[in-house]
């Protein structure tokens, strides 16, 4: 089974949403570590809002704010894939440009070949593109490579009708068609991201990176969230 695992960066800098929490990055290091053992090939994309959300900024130009928030989520995989080496596991990162000698430029031959390797693969620096969030990334990269599913790791436990934080009496969804995601604009990932995942077939499982042990559970265990089916 090959999976890519999305990681909010808002949900990796723990409490304060700034920066990084590290026993948050050393327990999805230690369920990264486990699955692996178990024979699963392991692709991240992390989310770069811990550092840095373009979009909010109305002082500087949209295509230079995208490229900001680009090179966060490159900072986010190293740091990451550096705390993954402390428990044990070799890792690569992939960019789709040039980062010096911190990363590898991708190249579907090249991830492949190191997921073969057993190494846990880090795909940074978004589409490498301007307006494509980090959603269309790891739906992209997912297809690309041949995933079976993509996991969702939020801040939030699921898929619900409306926003949870605003409405008391939001239902959350146990399973919901990547068709229906679409027509109610529910916002999984952007909706860009969702077309490209609905016309490539491409599962997603939605839960709680705060839950104990959910990654794990979300693969082989009790899955506390939503699935998204094609």
């Amino acid at each position: 089974m090959r999976i890519l695992l999305k990681l909010s960066g808002e949900a990796l800098a723990g409490p304060t949403g700034k920066g990084f929490d590290e026993p948050t990055v050393r327990m999805v290091a230690l369920q990264i570590a486990e699955i692996v053992s178990k024979g699963t090939q392991v692709g991240v994309v992390i989310g770069g809002g811990n550092f840095w959300r373009g979009r909010s900024s109305e002082n500087i130009d949209r295509t230079k704010a995208d490229q900001i928030g680009m090179l966060a989520t490159v900072m986010n995989a190293l740091y990451v894939s550096e705390i993954c080496r402390s428990v044990g596991l070799k890792t690569d990162i992939f960019t789709p440009f040039t980062v010096g000698a911190f990363s590898e430029l991708f190249s579907k031959d090249r991830a492949n070949a190191a997921f073969e390797a057993g190494h846990v693969v880090f795909f940074a620096g978004g589409t490498g593109h301007p307006y494509f969030s980090t959603d269309t990334g790891v739906v992209l990269r997912a297809v690309e490579v041949d995933a079976d599913q993509i996991l969702l790791a939020k801040s939030i436990d699921g898929v619900y009708d409306s926003d949870p934080a605003k409405n008391p009496d939001a239902k959350r969804y146990d399973e919901i068609t990547i068709d229906d995601v679409i027509a109610q604009n529910l916002q999984v990932v952007d909706m860009t991201a969702s077309i490209l995942a609905r016309d490539n077939r491409m599962p997603m499982a939605v839960f709680s990176l705060g839950e104990k042990n959910s990654i794990v559970n979300t693969l082989y265990g009790e899955f506390n969230g939503t699935r998204v089916t094609v």
